[in-house]
């Protein structure tokens, strides 16, 4: 085959350091915004993103060339970086050092989509670490609880 083509689609999900609620209704879209810029510089896209003020859910798609380790190393370091220089006041952000990160098919981008856009309906009945821990029993990843949170 004389050309290479992939199709990676992941769902990526990560909290703010201790879970701390510092995502506010102003800075959401911008963070969002930037993050996508991120996505665009490594030939990567944001097709969507949400979550809550504690936590983001993101569905981006990465080059054939793009770890999800580094990919998720970019998009931490830089919003983290950018967020202390837009928002001087906001010296205390950081993002929690894991993260979840869910392959998608292409046929149920729509699905995770629609996920994302509901997070604050999600969250009226399931805590943020209801959530991940059932996505982890979902994708069958072994885990040890003592180990998972910050």
């Amino acid at each position: 085959m004389a050309q290479s083509f992939a199709s990676l689609f992941y769902h990526l999900i990560f909290s703010t350091k201790k879970r701390v609620p510092i995502i506010t209704a102003d800075i959401e879209p911008r963070l969002y915004q930037y993050i996508g810029g991120i996505r665009r510089a490594d030939e990567g896209r944001l097709l969507t993103a949400g979550g809550m003020a504690d936590h983001v859910h993101l569905l981006v798609s990465l080059s054939r060339q793009m770890a999800i380790a580094d990919a998720l190393r970019l998009i931490k370091t830089n919003s983290s970086k950018w967020m202390h220089e837009t928002f001087p006041e906001q010296q205390d952000f950081a993002w929690q050092t894991g993260y979840g990160a869910f392959s998608v098919s292409y046929s149920n981008i729509q699905t995770v989509k629609q996920y994302i856009a509901n997070q604050a309906e999600h969250h009226r009945k399931k805590t943020f670490q209801e959530e991940f821990l059932a996505f982890l029993k979902r994708h069958a990843i072994e885990y040890d609880e003592r180990y998972v949170w910050e």
